[in-house]
């Protein structure tokens, strides 16, 4: 399969990397990372072990890649105003596009921009951080859930979830891609928000005892929010908040990506995270005032 990867961060650096260590044509679409990986190829330093691809095929625009089979979109969601014209020159006839940013309201772009029936969405629970150029450092995880931005699932998603499988990714396809849009932000909206807000990682967040509570009740109030909007099942808000706390706190010293992106003096992603989850709690007439505080807090601090 012929992939293009728009958004060659830590996680389109990774996904990308395993996917050409497997076997798949991969086309990397850079700019930092430019002239260190046609120089170097890319190094994956990761806790399942490192890897070295001595030739990549790197490219500074969409043009130069041309169409290919399926586009992954790891892109920032800060730069989604430059989507649509990244994306459109790699579409051929039966393109197919993967989005696996953060937050809400990536399907929804591309499909009014592309159609829906070429738009699928995934959810990546990936532990990753890009240092020196040329070099991703993927530190835990890495699991994706993707499905069909319609709904229901198909031998699409299925395959798509193989090829991940075959490169060594857990990855499995979904029925509800709302609702493990939701639950990503259920981690996402606490640890990112309250790492940038303090400057703390998630254990020095969980080794405060008020702090690790009032990590619980947002996520309980992102709980209330996605469930009302209309899930195939619901979410069990004690035992799925419980779960993430317990898992987190066997992440020793993450730093989240919005926590790197404030000490780097870079924008966050607020309105996918929390402006557009709010305002779909809102019009379910949920309020999540914790949230609503947390984002105003991060708000006043953009420059």
């Amino acid at each position: 399969m012929r992939i293009g990867i728009v958004g060659s961060g830590a996680l389109g650096l990774y996904y990308g990397a395993m996917l050409q260590r497997s076997g798949q044509d991969i086309h990397f679409l850079l700019r930092r990372d430019y002239q260190a990986i046609q120089k170097n190829g890319l190094h994956v330093y990761s806790c399942n072990g490192d890897f070295h691809l001595p030739k990549v095929a790197a490219y500074l625009s969409p043009q130069e890649i041309g169409p290919v089979d399926l586009v992954i979109v790891g892109l920032k969601t800060i730069s989604n105003r430059h989507l649509i014209e990244l994306v459109r020159p790699l579409l051929g006839t039966n393109t197919a596009i993967l989005t696996l940013q953060n937050g809400l309201g990536n399907e929804e772009l591309l499909s009014a921009a592309f159609g829906a029936e070429r738009i699928l969405g995934g959810v990546a629970f990936l532990c990753s951080n890009r240092e020196e150029p040329g070099t991703v450092h993927h530190l835990g995880e890495g699991k994706i859930l993707l499905g069909e931005f319609s709904g229901g699932l198909s031998s699409r998603s299925s395959n798509l979830a193989k090829m991940f499988q075959t490169a060594e990714v857990p990855c499995s396809a979904v029925n509800d891609l709302r609702r493990a849009r939701w639950e990503k932000l259920v981690w996402n909206i606490p640890f990112n928000g309250l790492s940038a807000l303090l400057g703390k990682d998630v254990t020095e967040i969980l080794n405060h005892s008020p702090s690790k509570e009032l990590v619980k009740n947002l996520m309980l109030e992102v709980i209330s929010g996605a469930n009302a909007q209309s899930l195939k099942e619901p979410i069990d808000a004690q035992k799925y908040s419980q779960g993430l706390i317990s898992f987190t706190e066997n992440m020793d010293h993450y730093r989240p990506s919005m926590m790197i992106d404030r000490a780097e003096g870079r924008a966050l992603e607020l309105e996918a995270i929390y402006a557009i989850p709010l305002q779909q709690a809102e019009a379910a007439n949920i309020s999540m005032p914790q949230v609503k505080m947390l984002w105003t807090l991060l708000d006043s601090g953009e420059k």
